[in-house]
């Protein structure tokens, strides 16, 4: 004979495990979906005149752009003039730009080289709702990363495919990766791909030299220097608040 109470009993251990299995499986769908948000693959695109297509970084409370600019108009959709005769390059005072060897695979790559006429000109080379950052702005950014002393080794690229070795400190722990553009000099002449890269702030220093930043793979110290206006240097573009 069939006991009623052992029946029971399976039916009231099945309706248990019924329910610990509908919770915890909104448990999981409210994990997988909380993973989701927090891990969105999807990174803000912010696009210049040219349709030129740049990532976006968030480092403390500033936004960045995660590519070196590579324009080549002002944002009124004016033409930036593109010099690659050295001569012609230093007797400039009025803005420019040019790829490194005039080599468009560098600029592709490397983002162009602009001199400091340009950086400050009212027309803006950034794209809308973006500049190029004063040296306060790039002194809150390696304060926030620690310091000079080590927030170029948080900032610069870290594999062996861009910088040479070693690249010292180079960790790229902020997500800012610098890579080595190199520059060009007043004379035209073009200097140092692969081991330093300078950037660009629009803060002049007296009649002939302006404020900039520069990175090289011998430390991971980022440098503070003014240099001449007619050198040509890689440009970051910030957030406007």
């Amino acid at each position: 004979m069939t006991n009623p109470f052992k029946s029971r009993n399976y039916i009231f251990m099945f309706m248990v495990l019924l329910v610990v299995f509908a919770t915890s499986c909104k448990s999981c769908k409210n994990e997988t979906a909380m993973v989701t948000t927090l891990l969105d693959p999807t990174p803000a695109i912010v696009k210049d005149i040219d349709g030129n297509s740049y990532n976006v970084i968030t480092i403390g409370n500033q936004e960045w752009l995660l590519e070196n600019l590579k324009t080549t108009r002002y944002q009124n959709g004016e033409v930036i003039p593109m010099i690659t005769d050295d001569l012609q390059w230093n007797n400039l005072s009025t803005g420019a730009f040019c790829n490194y060897e005039n080599d468009a695979g560098y600029g592709s790559t490397y983002g162009h080289l602009y001199n400091w006429y340009a950086v400050i000109d009212s027309r803006n080379i950034c794209p809308k709702g973006w500049h190029v950052p004063t040296d306060e702005e790039w002194d809150i950014l390696t304060s926030f990363l620690g310091g000079d002393v080590v927030a170029a080794g948080k900032m610069k690229e870290s594999t062996a495919t861009f910088w040479v070795s070693p690249n010292i400190g180079a960790t790229n722990e902020s997500g800012f990766t610098a890579l080595p553009g190199g520059y060009r000099s007043v004379k035209g002449e073009f200097h140092s791909l692969g081991s330093y890269t300078f950037l660009w702030s629009s803060t002049g220093y007296g009649s002939e030299t302006a404020w900039c930043r520069f990175f090289q793979n011998a430390n991971d110290q980022i440098d503070r220097i003014d240099n001449y206006k007619a050198f040509g240097f890689s440009v970051r573009c910030v957030k406007d608040k």
